[in-house]
């Protein structure tokens, strides 16, 4: 097996004499970028040939509930790889293709020279019911017959996705011997926890030499001539689809068209947006698509996970971000989001786990090391916010939707959250939430910037705890007030009354204790001393994002959040360039993230600063483009914008990462203002503006109980100008200007 790309020739049919004035490349000049697919709990990523290896990139493979099943799949034509020509994913993440063609290959034998660029192969590949789908085709553009050999190489390293990290173990379990059946093989693992997992790879036609390392493949191609070649890789339990009486190549067809069924129907359930910028619109089709991909089917409802390759996974805190971001577009997925976290609320304590009565789940893992408690993952409470964004979220879903059925539903998880925010989250009892792990295996920092150094003081040393973060205060007062009116839905007056006074002595409390005036900010934390982390922090911004900011302050924190220092002019930077702790490529202490962003610009506009809104809104555009597929990805470093350059990627990033998705969809409705009035059937837009790279944007199915509203936005100078495409069932539209 060779992993360089070969030398090639030009491409001239004409004889070995063209080949004095070739130019030798060793490789192709096309990027070499990952690419990924997600569906449902299982992920692939492989650079641009379609291929992993260990030494094309650590975390390449193919991935089912936290286990790497595939870690090396390798294609060679004659001994060596295939010139890349192109590759993408299609822009509904259905499938990868991949264009490749043949080096030059010298005559062996007597037999002529294979000028380069004969031999076309198209690689297809996409993930469907627990297995991944590849077809292979190769088509002959020579005058002459060619016989070629093409070879898979494979194997399966079954590592957790923790080692695929970083993480070192002393002892791993027992591999099997490879199991060959035809034109099968099986590739399995006894780990530790004592469960087998097993990878089945299946081939059509089959190959004329096939081992537990590799499969080979004799092909004669006349003139003009296509053939193809089928791999089907099966996880786990999903062997039985496999061993089903079919072959790869119908196997292959029939998964390909429920897999783009079923994304269009996720697809065509939510709200659309069109523009009359293509950049915008191409971004808008892959953050759809993307948010498609991401969501899981749980027996609750759809639930997006947080992203590929790290976090494809059921994360409590980015589902509820999600869910907030897309919930004017498509409330199922809040829904969903709701139901599943509620059903798996933690009842009792576990130190392990950091759980307590009440608490909202933070993440949960299916890999052997999770198994085993070498990492606490297993089902892990390890977060502050998901408890408060849980009750936040349910009052924004009822008020979008007029959902009682859900509402009383979720009733006692709501009580049973806030409880948890009364009792375990505030355990000092200042009226503040506080976070502290419980063992030395949990998280640290248990906050949305959850590395270990992402909370400290003005000097840069870190903050001790219990922490008691200013975005949990400000999504505890959200709850607080939401509480109030979940409680009025479920007929309990009195307890409405209750939550309301709390969320009123909340916001007085926390302005006392977070504004620092010579900041002209909230500050990021109180610490275990209720000493104040005095850093500008694009954390501040969330306050207004949940309306606890006195309308005073908001001027100021503005003005803080858009300064040079902490507006990079892609978006806020993580925290301020003004910070002893700054660092433009740390991954909370000076980078970009984009749904902390269109979180803030959503603040912003709710305070009625739209220009600084847009602002945001042009920054994280105008980044888009320049990353691969115009994806957002989960962050990006926070470099000063400069004059035609790009944004600096972060080299870690998830991408898809399904909050980073949501995002523009989220600071579209932040330059809108769209709100609902459910009780009165009526669609809001308040003080709507348009950033200066729209025109026009079209808004289709805009659903409101049984209505349903198509619109088009004009640009018209600092304001918008609107007109009804369509409208179905008893649905009003009311813009509210400046």
């Amino acid at each position: 097996m060779q992993l360089s790309d070969a030398s090639v020739g030009s491409h001239d049919h004409s004889g070995a004499a063209a080949l004095d004035y070739v130019i030798a490349a060793e490789t192709s000049h096309v990027e070499i970028t990952p690419r990924t697919l997600k569906n449902e709990d299982s992920f692939a990523v492989f650079d641009s040939h379609g291929d992993a290896a260990p030494g094309l990139g650590g975390n390449l493979g193919m991935f089912h509930r936290d286990t790497r099943h595939l870690s090396l799949l390798f294609l060679t034509i004659g001994g060596v790889r295939p010139l890349l020509l192109s590759s993408t994913v299609r822009e509904d993440n259905a499938t990868f293709t991949c264009d490749m063609t043949n080096p030059h290959f010298a005559a062996r034998n007597g037999g002529a020279d294979l000028q380069h660029s004969l031999i076309h192969l198209r690689r297809q590949r996409f993930l469907y019911g627990g297995a991944c789908h590849d077809c292979l085709t190769l088509h002959n553009f020579d005058v002459s017959a060619r016989r070629i050999q093409i070879e898979f190489a494979f194997a399966a390293d079954f590592s957790d996705l923790f080692e695929v990290r970083g993480a070192h173990r002393k002892r791993r379990g027992d591999f099997h011997a490879p199991r060959i059946d035809g034109n099968c093989v099986k590739l399995a693992y006894t780990g530790l926890d004592g469960l087998t997992r097993s990878t089945l790879l299946r081939f059509e036609p089959q190959p004329r030499d096939l081992t537990g390392e590799r499969a080979l493949f004799d092909l004669t191609l006349r003139p003009g001539d296509t053939l193809a070649l089928f791999l089907e890789i099966c996880f786990n339990e999903n062997e039985a689809n496999v061993r089903a009486n079919r072959s790869p190549k119908l196997g292959f067809r029939a998964a390909l068209h429920s897999s783009r069924a079923a994304l269009r129907g996720r697809e065509l359930r939510a709200a659309s947006a069109t523009s009359s910028n293509q950049y915008f619109n191409d971004g808008l089709r892959r953050a759809a698509s993307d948010l498609s991909i991401l969501i899981t089917d749980t027996p609750e409802g759809p639930f997006p996970y947080a992203g590929v390759p790290w976090f494809s996974t059921v994360f409590g805190r980015d589902a509820l971000i999600t869910a907030f971001q897309t919930l004017w577009m498509d409330p199922s997925i809040a829904r969903g989001v709701l139901l599943h976290l509620a059903a798996n609320q933690a009842r009792d304590f576990d130190a392990a786990a950091d759980a307590e009565p009440g608490k909202i789940l933070h993440e949960v893992r299916y890999g052997e090391m999770a198994e085993l408690g070498e990492i606490p993952f297993r089902r892990y409470y390890g977060s502050v916010d998901s408890t408060p964004l849980f009750v936040m979220l349910a009052a924004a879903y009822l008020d979008r939707t007029g959902d009682l059925e859900a509402t009383r539903a979720l009733w006692p998880s709501v009580q049973a959250a806030l409880d948890w925010i009364n009792v375990y989250g505030d355990c000092d009892g200042d009226g503040f939430v506080e976070y502290h792990r419980q063992t030395d295996e949990g998280l640290a920092n248990q906050g949305w910037k959850d590395s270990h150094d992402s909370i400290s003081h003005e000097d840069g040393s870190l903050a001790q705890g219990p922490i008691a973060l200013v975005e949990v205060q400000a999504y505890a007062y959200a709850a607080w007030l939401g509480a109030g009116r979940l409680a009025r839905a479920v007929g309990r007056d009195s307890e409405a009354a209750t939550h309301e006074a709390r969320a009123a002595e909340l916001r007085a409390h926390f302005d006392a204790a977070f504004f620092d005036d010579d900041l002209g900010v909230y500050v990021l934390a109180l610490d275990g001393e209720k000493r104040p982390c005095r850093v500008v922090c694009s954390n501040a911004g969330h306050a207004l994002f949940t309306g606890i900011a006195r309308p005073e302050r908001a001027a100021r924190v503005v003005s803080a959040l858009m300064s040079s220092a902490s507006f990079s002019g892609w978006g806020v930077r993580t925290l301020s360039a003004d910070a002893a702790r700054y660092n433009p490529m740390s991954y909370h202490n000076g980078s970009v993230w984009p749904h902390d962003n269109s979180l803030i610009a959503l603040g912003f506009a709710r305070y009625g600063f739209k220009a600084e809104a847009l602002r945001v809104f042009e920054g994280l555009f105008r980044a888009s483009v320049y990353f691969d597929l115009r994806r957002l990805p989960e962050l990006f470093c926070g470099f000063p914008r400069g004059r035609n350059l790009g944004p600096v990627s972060y080299p870690v990033a998830c991408a898809p990462q399904a909050w980073a998705s949501a995002a523009p969809f989220a600071l579209l409705q932040a330059a809108l203002g769209l709100g609902f009035d459910f009780a009165r059937d009526r669609v809001i837009f308040d003080r709507p503006a348009l950033p200066d790279f729209l025109d026009e944007i079209v808004l289709r199915r805009i659903a409101l109980g049984d209505g349903m509203l198509d619109v088009k936005i004009l640009r018209v100078g600092a304001s918008a100008a609107f007109s009804v495409l369509s409208s179905v069932g008893e649905i009003g539209l009311v813009v509210e200007k400046p």
